[in-house]
């Protein structure tokens, strides 16, 4: 689980540091690139490296031992110290260009320290380990056919890197020995020209890789950006959008199966689409039938209405039940118009400028709410908004409030400054009442059409209209409602709506997109054939 976590942990960091594939399909063509020149050129160079040491080591070294046989070996048994420094001097004046030291007892039988190039190698710069090496007498066996040996080591002198030999000659003795000094600056000058060039050519590797690695990317990722580009199009609700498929790679395949499933979505959103359109003549066309019988209906019951008092006492509940329910029948043919104006977007804001506190006061005194209404707003809010849209909402949320609530119900209006979220100054309205609040699993629902808290009670005086016709009114003005239970203890269900202080940019766009969309200047129609204003 830890290791989970750390590579969870891991990839979010790497892409934090490489956000695009592109970038992260360059890193890793250029790492894989690296990681094989690197290892290509340092297995190279160390191969030339040994065989280059290997090959000058060894012929320094057959040479200084052939020439200790030439030049030692034919000294006389008894010879003096300047037949050494001669020996010394014909040793070094060899094609492989080293220096020679060669150390024995003369016929005085003191030692001879004979040096070609004192200044340059002495009898003291030998190292004390090579030195003990060459005096060391091994014993003569079937794996061992010389008491002594050729020695050699590698040392640094001065940064300059050196061979040094040495060997004592077989024979009676005390025989003579020798050691050279063998620079290697040339092969470390070699091997340094090896190291630029392999350097040279990983850094062209990864330049080639790097260079490969866009076009494979530009390659790969030209048609997943047109199919981006594509799948954008059809978010925005351009059904008809298609890729052109060439090849038959996988990527082909995403494309063909990307035009099938766009097919596919634009004849099931055509087919729905044509539904919807049927549903709605078909409410708008029931809607404009229904208002002329109602007219009549209502005229009649306007008349037993006030016939009531002279009624059978028997016929007088019937007679009530009919005015009652004539009344919700218009109300309901008059929501269901309304929200046909909204599905068919015929519905247009007249604006006009308003004192919202008076707006407030106005609705409820139409409705003889005053008594269960408090108001809580301060005279001079001036709003450019729709009134008669405004007045309805108003009066959904407040009806909603004392229906659903209890009273009183609070109304608090003011207004919240422009900030970098909004273009303008914000209305805000609150409408709190005393009730129980809404239930946690109703609370997403209280503005879906027809939707009601209670199922066991569909015939309410409701219509489960309103406050979706009320929230339809506020996006209508670019604005929302929100829809919460208090936290003050005591208080029930808050309905906070705001809405935009001046709508009149809004209704500009939306006259100019209505206009545009019909192609002519007039006043969009609802589907009843009727003006989209009441």
């Amino acid at each position: 689980m830890r290791g989970s976590a750390a590579f969870a942990r891991f990839r979010g960091r790497l892409a934090g540091l490489l956000p695009t594939l592109r970038l992260r399909l360059v890193v890793v063509f250029a790492l894989v690139a690296l990681a094989a020149a690197v290892s290509a050129s340092g297995i190279a160079y160390w191969l030339n490296r040994d065989a280059v040491l290997t090959r000058a080591q060894d012929a320094s070294l057959k040479d200084f031992r052939k020439a200790m046989e030439d030049n030692v070996g034919q000294l006389p048994r008894e010879y003096d110290c300047a037949q050494l420094r001669d020996a010394a001097g014909r040793m070094a004046g060899s094609t492989q260009d080293y220096e020679v030291v060669l150390l024995g007892r003369g016929r005085e039988g003191g030692l001879c320290r004979a040096a070609s190039a004192p200044k340059r190698f002495a009898a003291a710069d030998v190292p004390g380990a090579l030195r003990r090496a060459v005096l060391r007498r091994r014993e003569v066996d079937s794996g061992n056919a010389y008491p002594y040996h050729l020695y050699w080591q590698r040392v640094v002198r001065h940064e300059e890197p050196f061979l040094v030999g040495g060997a004592k000659l077989i024979g009676e003795q005390p025989s003579p020995r020798g050691y050279m000094l063998k620079s290697l600056a040339p092969e470390r000058d070699d091997l340094s020209s090896l190291g630029w060039s392999l350097g040279i050519a990983t850094a062209l590797a990864l330049i080639g890789a790097m260079l490969l690695a866009q076009a494979a990317a530009t390659t790969v990722l030209r048609p997943v950006g047109r199919l981006g580009d594509a799948a954008r199009r059809l978010g925005e609700g351009k059904l008809d959008t298609r890729l052109r498929v060439t090849g038959t790679d996988e990527l082909a395949q995403l494309s063909r199966t990307f035009n099938a499933t766009a097919a596919s979505l634009e004849k099931k959103v055509a087919e729905l689409s044509a539904r919807e359109a049927s549903s709605r003549r078909f409410v708008a066309d029931m809607s404009h039938e229904l208002r002329t019988p109602l007219t009549a209906i209502s005229a009649v019951t306007e008349v037993l209405e006030e016939e009531q008092e002279n009624l059978d006492p028997m016929i007088a509940p019937a007679v009530q039940l009919v005015v009652s329910e004539t009344r919700r029948l218009g109300d309901l043919v008059e929501n269901l118009m309304e929200v046909t104006r909204f599905d068919a977007g015929t519905a247009r804001l007249v604006l006009d400028d308003v004192d919202v506190a008076d707006q407030v006061t106005a609705c409820i005194d139409a409705r003889a709410w005053l008594d269960a209404v408090e108001l809580d707003a301060d005279r001079g809010i001036m709003a450019r908004l729709d009134p008669r849209r405004l007045d309805v909402v108003l009066a959904n949320l407040i009806g909603n409030a004392l229906k659903h609530g209890g009273s009183p119900v609070r109304v608090s209006v003011r207004v919240v400054p422009a900030t970098t979220r909004t273009a303008g100054d914000e209305l805000v309205i609150e409408v709190a009442d005393h009730g129980p609040g809404i239930p946690p699993d109703v609370l997403p629902h209280v503005f879906d059409r027809f939707f009601k808290a209670s199922a066991s009670r569909p015939r309410s005086e409701g219509s489960g209209l309103g406050l979706s016709i009320a929230l339809e009114n506020a996006h209508i003005h670019g604005g929302r409602i929100e829809a919460r239970n208090s936290e003050e203890p005591g208080e029930g269900a808050v309905f906070t709506l705001r809405l935009p202080r001046d709508a009149s940019a809004l209704a500009e766009s939306r006259d100019g997109g209505e206009r545009h969309r019909r192609g002519d200047g007039g006043r969009p129609r609802d589907p009843n054939g009727e003006e989209g204003t009441r």
